[in-house]
């Protein structure tokens, strides 16, 4: 009787374990924030290597928006927050958004 009890119980937490949803941050161009800057964001932020960091901010130059990476929802918006906070400080506009995906 133990052994079914056990063997239920699993069923039923295997049966509510869902990967969390993805979400793309995305950053965006302006015609202010200096390519130096955007690379040291995706860098220091995003943990992205130099040329890494180096093709998406092209992306954002020329295309007007550069992907950065997929996460979950807690971290996309922890990390769009660290890049308005170092715009700010740094007296740069440079904005990223979340999308889901």
């Amino acid at each position: 009787m133990g052994n079914r009890l056990l063997t239920k119980t699993r069923e039923k937490a295997t049966e509510k374990v869902k990967e969390p949803d993805e979400y793309r941050v995305i950053l965006l161009n302006d015609h202010y924030t200096s390519m130096d800057f955007v690379v040291e964001v995706l860098m220091v932020i995003f943990h992205k290597n130099f040329e890494d960091a180096n093709k998406i901010m092209l992306d954002v130059h020329k295309k007007g928006k550069g992907l950065v990476g997929l996460y979950s929802w807690d971290i996309a918006a922890t990390k769009t927050e660290q890049v308005h906070r170092a715009a700010r400080e740094n007296e740069f506009p440079l904005r990223c958004i979340v999308e889901p995906v």
